[in-house]
């Protein structure tokens, strides 16, 4: 592949996530499973991300922090995709994964583009979540709350999505699973709640435009929050599947049915799960999540029927030896291009927005 065999210099941050998604999306699964060709490819986006550091550092010493904020984008989308080729247990995953903070920690720190907060939650205690604002009190921006998979950081979702959002004119408020996520009956969405009382409350965010964006567990969460709080006008969630599987599996082993119910009554149950929502949702299916593609688009013909809105992306996946390896430039841009729509206007009454049907879905790569 000749995607990585040239250093891609500069700090022109369109320019690199459409090499980036090129490279993943020319990725084939036999390539992917060759070390020495990982190792290569892994080695040349690292450098790239370095390259792109040093030309934040010099933009920075000559006065233009916008530019050194690009550069330092232009470094976590290349240190992304290095990131993504590495196996989990590759001790080349920690250096990579402390150049991404390091990255992150500059553009708080340095550059002031991204700031720490403390979010007050429903038992009088707090925890920190980062904040990238947009709006001002002028001209408020929409909003999108974000939760890391259960085994992300903050940081590491938040350098990723940055490099996405960054022209979309949308604030994000990005927070760990480990800090919203609680089994105790109706805590995670109290919390998420929490998240969205600190929006509310800034003169900078048009509080009739605030939506979610969960993936992984994290995706569940997003379903039971955009229920419960009808204040959500967006969300990127499981619509409700994480809980109907389970609740499946439940009743089989206390029944100790060997066949599942009857297909009428298990699709009553799914679409009265999607009705719970308030708001127009995208399901992304595959790939590192929890929803099947099969059951995202029984779900979709079933919410079709009801006339309930509900959209799916499906990212591309090559497997490789270390496992899948999503091309996350092309499905981030998709999803928070899809946000971006949603929350362009506020979309009206339950009743109107109920009655619209979505039949197309959002298909990612090939």
């Amino acid at each position: 592949m000749e995607y990585a065999a040239c250093s891609h210099r500069g700090g022109d941050l369109s320019s690199l996530r459409r090499y980036a998604a090129a490279f993943l999306d020319n990725l084939t699964g036999e390539e992917g499973r060759r070390p020495t060709t990982l190792q290569n490819w892994i080695t040349k986006w690292t450098k790239i991300g370095d390259e792109q550091c040093l030309v934040g550092d010099l933009e920075a010493s000559n006065g233009d922090s916008n530019q050194a904020a690009e550069a330092r984008l232009c470094a976590l989308t290349a240190f992304e995709v290095a990131r993504r080729l590495l196996d989990e247990n590759d001790p080349q995953c920690g250096e990579v994964t402390a150049k991404i903070e390091a990255a992150v920690r500059y553009l708080e720190v340095a550059l002031a583009k991204v700031d720490r907060v403390k979010i007050a939650s429903c038992d009088d205690t707090e925890f920190l979540a980062y904040f990238v604002p947009v709006g001002d009190h002028n001209l408020p921006a929409p909003a999108v709350i974000c939760i890391s998979m259960e085994d992300e950081s903050q940081a590491t979702l938040l350098a990723r999505l940055l490099p996405a959002v960054v022209d979309r004119g949308m604030s994000l408020l990005v927070v760990s699973h480990r800090d919203v996520s609680n089994p105790a009956r109706g805590i995670s969405q109290a919390l998420l709640s929490s998240c969205l009382d600190f929006l509310s409350a800034r003169p900078d965010v048009d509080v009739a435009r605030i939506g979610v964006y969960g993936e992984g567990m994290s995706a569940a969460l997003a379903t039971d929050f955009a229920a419960a709080d009808r204040r959500l006008v967006a969300a990127v969630c499981d619509g409700g599947l994480w809980n109907w599987t389970r609740m499946q599996a439940s009743v089989l082993w206390m029944t100790r049915v060997a066949d599942p119910p009857e297909q009428g009554r298990g699709t009553v149950h799914r679409t009265q799960l999607m009705r719970r929502l308030r708001c127009p949702a995208l399901v992304v299916t595959g790939g590192r999540g929890v929803v099947s593609v099969s059951e995202a688009i029984k779900l979709q013909t079933e919410c079709i029927e009801e006339r309930i809105g509900l959209d799916l992306a499906m990212p591309r996946m090559i497997e490789s030896s270390g496992g899948g390896i999503e091309n996350f430039v092309a499905s981030d841009d998709c999803v928070f291009g899809w946000l971006k729509q949603k929350l362009a206007f506020n979309a009206g009454p339950l009743s109107q927005r109920k009655d619209v049907t979505h039949k197309d879905s959002l298909l990612l790569g090939h």
